[in-house]
């Protein structure tokens, strides 16, 4: 009965030093592990542009703009994104935006038809217009 209890009680103290030293490797591996986060946080910033993450694909899909629109955007088929850039741009160029309300967009005789044949528009209605002249 004396061995079992030298057994534990030299069991105790290999595991209390074995703690100390688990403990102390375990400060130095979180340290570590977060030297490692940082460095791979920064490394995943500059690789993906700002924190953003990748394009969804279907807006990056070409769509034919109609006659209409055509006329305001080009021809040929591009991506939606594009869409809207031209279509600011034009928006801008032109000075068609409203001086009062920003948010509403005043048509002339080329944007007309895509607006449905509406002499003003909201900023977010004309969203849902225009991509009704996309196929």
């Amino acid at each position: 009965m004396a061995k079992k209890a030298a057994r534990k009680t030299t069991g105790k103290k290999t595991a209390k030093k074995g703690t100390a030293k688990k403990a102390a490797k375990s400060v130095k591996s979180a340290k570590s592990a977060k030297s490692a986060k940082k460095a791979t946080k920064k490394t995943a910033r500059k690789s993906s542009g700002g924190g953003r993450g990748k394009a969804n694909a279907a807006f990056m899909r070409p769509v034919q703009p109609s006659d209409a629109l055509a006329a305001v955007v080009g021809e040929k088929a591009i991506p939606r994104s594009e869409v809207t850039k031209r279509l600011w741009a034009y928006i801008k160029k032109n000075k068609l935006q409203d001086q009062k309300n920003k948010r509403n967009i005043n048509a002339d005789a080329t944007l007309k038809p895509v607006f449905g044949g509406k002499s003003t528009v909201n900023m977010f209605e004309m969203t849902k217009l225009v991509g009704k002249h996309l196929k």
